[in-house]
């Protein structure tokens, strides 16, 4: 077993290929959204998408915000579709910026989800107090 597939969270192994695709384009997008574009974190989905099966990566990073926001739909499993916005989250803040177009993106996937706002926000507030404990963990153990 790979590295990546080590980290990858578990919720993906029930996923079909077809939900993994667009659950990648999603994030693909997500990343190139704000005109920034990471190399870490294009390698880091990359492998990712790689480990999950997919092989037409190209395709991952082409289709239009609409295109997208009309195959997410095929997400029908509640669980995978708030943890597709947890990863969206997650990866808005990477870079310590969270932009306009990132937090428009996110809230337009979530309604094409049937995720609720509120839910979004509540996620969103988990993510910020996650990355928070992980600065203080630094801190307390000593490791900046």
């Amino acid at each position: 077993m790979s590295a990546t597939n080590n980290i990858l969270p578990s919720y993906l192994d029930s996923a079909t290929l077809k939900e993994k695709t667009v659950f990648f384009r999603v994030l693909f997008h997500l990343a190139d959204s704000d005109g920034i574009t990471d190399d870490n974190e294009l390698g880091f989905l990359i492998d990712a998408a790689k480990s999950q099966g997919i092989e037409n990566l190209e395709e991952l990073k082409t289709l239009s915000e609409e295109k997208i926001l009309q195959d997410v739909k095929i997400i029908k499993n509640r669980h995978l579709a708030l943890e597709l916005i947890r990863e969206m989250c997650m990866l808005s803040h990477i870079d310590n910026i969270l932009s306009d177009e990132e937090t428009l993106f996110i809230g337009k996937i979530g309604i094409a989800l049937g995720v609720e706002m509120e839910k979004i926000e509540q996620i969103s507030n988990w993510v910020i107090d996650h990355i928070i404990w992980l600065e203080q963990a630094k801190v307390i153990f000593e490791e900046r």
